[in-house]
């Protein structure tokens, strides 16, 4: 036991000593991300279409309230927007389930992606949930089938893909909407394959340590950027002039990318995607966490 609490601390020191946002901490991003109130996909829309049309619907079950979908003028061109909704309140919050998206979502997800190759329009896509709906009925209407759908239907769709985290981008609920040519990240938006929560829960064997465990994660933009999982981080202003920000970004990339021939954008877009998570010499960030992780399972 002695040897156990001996490698709990130690992964303690490694953890405490990240920070980012000038001295913000990551849990401070992981809180910030999660914030009632935080503008959400349909504020972000709204913003930045000159108009929207929404669709409803898979064709297949029904329509999921926590996957806003439609269509969207900016600047003169037709955008194809997907997103997590997770609701501006309380009520909108139950409504949207937090926004954890059905089978359903994910199935609408695909279907207006479809359509968007189908008529040329290019796809824009809000991530902002904690992750997929676990319940019953999602797994048996097949939630895990349905990510990956979208996993291998976005990494190979001819037109332009465009991913914002714009909150909390939590596990294969984020994967779902979040294949694309560029990815970007709001300041204190947060990015990771599990909550701090679970991570601590399931690796530190504690789940009050999930302040701990995000500094560990290295979920936060900055630190993606360093690691070039994102392509750019997006300061956070006023919800005008993030919009505007995001408005601006979308429109540069657009004008470079849908003047790229298809099928050089499906190629280049495996490369990136195939690229994540790649390191190459000295120790890397994960080391210690591994070998403290590796130490403490032998103990078991």
């Amino acid at each position: 036991m002695a040897d156990l609490k001996q490698s709990l601390d130690t992964i303690e020191t490694v953890v405490k000593t990240s920070y980012t946002c000038e001295g913000t901490s990551s849990w401070d991003c992981v809180l910030r991300s999660r914030q009632q109130g935080r503008p959400g996909a349909k504020t972000f829309i709204d913003l930045i279409c000159d108009s929207f049309m929404e669709l409803h619907g898979d064709r297949l079950y029904g329509d999921d309230p926590a996957m806003i979908g439609g269509i969207g003028m900016v600047g003169g061109r037709a955008i194809t927007f997907i997103g997590n909704r997770k609701g501006a309140n309380f009520k909108e919050n139950v409504l949207c389930n937090y926004g954890m998206s059905n089978p359903e979502g994910y199935r609408k997800a695909l279907r207006l992606a479809k359509q968007a190759e189908k008529f040329g329009r290019p796809v824009v896509c809000f991530i902002d949930t904690p992750g997929a709906y676990p319940g019953l009925g999602a797994e048996e209407r097949g939630i895990g089938q349905a990510i990956a759908e979208n996993l291998k239907v976005f990494s190979t769709l001819k037109t332009p893909v465009l991913c914002f985290i714009i909150g909390e981008g939590g596990s294969g609920g984020a994967l779902g909407i979040g294949v694309g040519d560029k990815l970007y990240m709001l300041e204190h938006a947060v990015y990771s394959v599990i909550t701090p929560e679970g991570f601590a829960s399931i690796l530190l064997r504690d789940p009050s340590k999930a302040k701990e465990a995000a500094e560990a994660m290295k979920m936060t933009s900055h630190h993606l950027k360093e690691f070039s999982v994102i392509h750019d981080i997006i300061p956070e202003r006023s919800t005008e002039q993030t919009a505007q920000a995001i408005k601006e970004t979308i429109i540069r990339d657009l004008d470079v990318l849908c003047n790229k021939p298809l099928d050089n954008l499906v190629r280049y877009r495996l490369k990136k995607i195939r690229g994540i998570g790649e390191v190459s010499g000295g120790k890397e960030w994960w080391q210690p966490l591994l070998e403290v992780f590796t130490k403490t399972e032998s103990l078991r």
